[in-house]
């Protein structure tokens, strides 16, 4: 079971190249390339162990893993060389914890004076 984690967190970072960056396509004479966040998880687990009265033998293991991305926006191939577009929507979605947590620290500091 380890092993399986180890290999999948081994290859996470080609994974996450690929999907931050999208396949490049061409609309109306322009290359837009969209880029992304993407955000992975693994975890996994094992175990044994004994009932105290000896009656009963545990075990287990178990695994699981998961990810999203964020679509941020897009580079798009101009006159001048490519230009970064950004997704507005997107933006406010994974700046506001962000925002919020400088919020929240901001106003902890103006409390504590």
């Amino acid at each position: 079971m380890t092993n399986l984690i180890e290999r999948l967190a081994d290859s996470v970072p080609s994974w996450g190249a690929r999907l931050a960056y999208g396949e490049k396509t061409t609309l109306d004479g322009h290359d837009i390339l969209p880029v992304a966040i993407v955000v992975f998880g693994f975890g996994g687990g094992e175990g044994s162990g004994d009932d105290p009265d000896g009656a009963k033998r545990g075990e287990g293991s178990g695994g699981g893993g998961g990810g999203y991305a964020i679509p941020i926006g897009a580079y798009i191939g101009g006159p001048h060389g490519p230009t970064f577009r950004p997704n507005p929507v997107a933006l406010v979605i994974a700046a506001a914890p962000l925002v919020s947590a400088a919020g929240l620290a901001l106003a902890r500091l103006l409390r504590s004076s």
